[in-house]
């Protein structure tokens, strides 16, 4: 729009961006333009009678409210008709965070968190589970994390390798915490964690390269162009740390050396444009890490192959047409053993190795249709088979071998719409029914020697190898949501959601015997999916100019048939029984319910103040196999936690980020008491010309002692990790 005194006009450009006012009378003006999806400009100028004026308009990509997000409903849709409480973190911020690993960024929005409060660098991959919004999590995820649209939840357990997408390749990360069984299925009790990874818009290549202490070498690379109708894209990451010890000096003993790990992941697509907009591409993938877990035999190494093809294909007035066929293989080798109370050895108890695979897919149908409506349908189906092979130890010599495991098959189908009103209005519903399956699973047991085991029942003697087949099981389940937001005058909006969602036992539940120190925990074939009905209701604001954004959202989940371990007596575990012995159970019922605030403020135009702060009361409504814990916290769920982040960006000068986070009390095992803790990491860097950036970053900055396992009678406790700090230089070639 021009307005020159009492004079206005309107016009659109064409389609190369050209546009014109004729007959513009002289005197002071002002031109404004806005498009979809970027920030509006407006520039003014005086211009003198009889002169015509060019004016060069340059709009840049909008705040927040016009940033389009994909989790939410499974198509691209504006961030704005979006429930308040999603989360977007840009690439951007993802490589230039203090963090190394992503689930160590992550953690800046205080509703997420791993199974125990260790990081991804350290820890045990069975722990490694998602758990956001206080429901906790069993090394299993309660929530969904994808790869542009793969799943990177592990087949057989449930945890996650948060080491397969090299940061470079991250365009972005978005986070829905409400339940998704709606669009996503199993897995998405408690939400979904999708990671974008960067088209190949524009030859460019992104390098990281940094070292640090303890060993820590890290490269992150990300490369891709296009040549005529073809595209590529390639990105790798290569990561090493030596780790430290996790007992604390005064409980260490001879057999105590330092948890690190190390990863490498290669991931390259290949695709072709065809006719106006669409798309074939073919990717592949691999994966390897080891990990040291705190004493010379407890050790684990996991290697991952895969692939997919993708067909997106538009077909004009009839919508559009999605395909995916992705499939991977995967092995866990794994060492366990019983550590004595002082520390000063250890015995090996089991060897296991676990072979698993994954085949899967979806077609997705998604058309505009009249009254500002979105509709997408979709089927898909996955089948995951999968065994634990163990080698079972009595005083350090093999005793028994033992292979459980088995089959599951789903099968989904998903309709949603999506439906934009006047007066800001948007209303989405969506539902799915899911049907699996588990099948031909079997316990397979071969006795050594002639000691009892509930492990092989009946029990065993030396001789010919025991089968005992489990019975076939089957299970449906409907998962509806209903989300609807509404955009007020001044900034202001609501939004509020209503689902229904579950997650199925994984075979690692069902089948896979494990033991964690001096606890060992026992399978359950019977086990039941998980059902969570829940709701949440935001509000927020953003101030004019979109220099504030303040958001509060209300929570309530509640689960049915929870998925935790139970004590049982110490004689059922093993020939070899261990001071602790658990199994996995449905628990009865939980219950988390609390609010989260968030605030963001740009300062100026070279600050950025942010932070979030989550209650969660977690409690067990009800537990039938262990009444005790009624009332008790979920373990491993914090009751307050707290993020917050300052960011400085002149980057010719200096680029300067802090990020904090203080976590509350919680429970370990046993409801052992976890005290609270801050920890504060912090980066600065320096860009040069030519794309070139130098950088150091630290961790844990004032070096806090905080525990992530309490200590027992039999176990010490285990500590987070110390300080840590690396300097490198990224290299950026071409756009991002």
């Amino acid at each position: 729009m021009l307005k020159c005194g009492s004079f206005s006009a309107n016009s659109s450009t064409d389609k190369v961006g050209v546009f014109a006012f004729p007959g513009v009378p002289e005197g002071s003006c002002a031109l404004s333009a806005q498009a979809p999806g970027f920030a509006s400009v407006t520039q003014s100028f005086r211009l003198a009678a009889g002169h015509a004026m060019h004016l060069t308009i340059t709009l840049s990509p909008g705040a927040r409210s016009e940033q389009v997000i994909v989790s939410a409903t499974r198509t691209p849709t504006r961030l704005a008709d979006a429930p308040l409480a999603d989360v977007q973190i840009s690439g951007e911020d993802v490589q230039t965070s203090p963090e190394t690993i992503l689930d160590d960024t992550l953690r800046e929005i205080p509703g997420f968190s791993l199974y125990r409060r260790s990081g991804s660098e350290t820890a045990n991959p069975t722990t490694m589970g998602v758990s956001l919004r206080g429901l906790g999590a069993s090394g299993a995820s309660r929530a969904v994390v994808l790869e542009d649209g793969l799943p990177l939840n592990d087949p057989f357990g449930g945890w996650v390798y948060w080491g397969r997408v090299p940061s470079a390749a991250i365009e972005s990360i978005e986070v829905a915490e409400e339940g998704s069984s709606s669009l996503y299925g199993s897995d998405a009790l408690g939400g979904v964690v999708q990671v974008l990874t960067r088209p190949a818009a524009s030859s460019a290549l992104d390098m990281d390269v940094s070292y640090g202490n303890e060993n820590t070498p890290d490269i992150s690379l990300w490369t891709g162009g296009g040549a005529g109708k073809w595209d590529a894209t390639l990105s790798s990451q290569l990561f090493h740390t030596t780790g430290y010890i996790l007992v604390p000096p005064a409980q260490r003993g001879a057999v105590n050396v330092p948890a690190g790990s190390e990863d490498a992941s290669l991931d390259t697509t290949i695709g072709r444009k065809i006719e106006r907009e669409g798309r074939v591409f073919g990717r592949g993938w691999y994966y390897d890490e080891s990990r040291q877990n705190g004493t010379p035999i407890q050790t684990n190494r996991t290697a991952i192959g895969g692939g997919a093809l993708g067909l997106d294909a538009p077909m004009g007035s009839l919508g559009s047409l999605t395909l995916r066929l992705y499939g991977e293989a995967q092995d866990l080798h794994q060492n366990f053993s019983s550590v004595a109370a002082n520390q000063t050895s250890e015995t090996i108890t089991d060897s296991q190795i676990v072979p698993a695979q994954q085949l899967g897919g979806y077609a997705q149908w998604a058309r505009a249709a009249i009254w500002h409506q979105n509709l997408v349908v979709e089927a898909d189906a996955d089948e995951v088979i999968g065994h634990s092979n163990e080698e079972l130890y009595s005083s350090g010599a093999p005793s028994r071998d033992v292979s459980a495991g088995g089959r599951q098959r789903t099968i989904g189908l998903l309709g949603e719409d999506v439906v934009r009103l006047g007066s800001g209005w948007t209303i989405s519903a969506s539902a799915r029914f899911d049907h699996w399956s588990n099948f031909d699973a079997s316990l397979l047991c071969t006795s050594l020697t002639s000691l009892q085991s509930a492990s092989c029942d009946p029990p065993a003697a030396p001789g010919p190898p025991i089968l005992t087949p489990f019975l076939a099981r089957q299970e449906n389940a409907f998962s509806p949501r209903l989300t609807v937001v509404r955009k007020f005058a001044r900034g202001f909006s609501a939004s509020g959601s209503l689902y229904r969602a579950f997650r199925a036992p994984t075979l690692n539940e069902l089948y896979r015997n494990y033991r964690q120190g001096t606890t060992e925990t026992l399978a359950n074939s019977t086990l039941r999916a998980e059902q969570l009905t829940g709701g949440e209701a935001s509000a927020g604001w953003s101030a004019p100019g979109q220099r504030v954004d303040l958001r509060g959202t209300l929570f309530w989940d509640d689960i049915v048939n929870p998925i935790a371990n139970v004590p049982v007596a110490a004689s059922v575990c093993s020939s070899n029984p261990a001071p602790a012995c658990q199994q996995r159970e449905n628990l009865g019922r939980t219950r988390s319910a609390g609010a989260e605030f968030d605030v963001e403020a740009r300062v100026f135009s070279s600050w950025r103040l942010t932070a979030g702060y989550q209650y969660a009361n977690s409690i067990v409504v009800s537990s039938p196999a262990d009444p005790a814990l009624v009332g008790q916290w979920v373990q491993q769920v914090p009751r307050n936690s707290l993020a917050f982040g300052v960011a400085y960006s002149r980057p010719s000068v200096l680029t300067f980020e802090a990020e904090g986070r203080w976590i509350g009390m919680q429970y370990d095992t046993n409801q052992l008491p976890l005290g609270h803790f801050f920890v504060l990491d912090a980066e600065v860097a320096h860009s040069f010309r030519h794309g070139v950036e130098v950088f150091a970053a630290a961790q844990n900055l004032f070096n806090a002692t905080y525990a992530i396992a309490a200590a027992t009678a039999t176990s010490p406790q285990n500590d987070g990790a110390p300080i840590t700090g690396r300097i490198g230089v990224r290299l950026q070639l071409g756009k991002r």
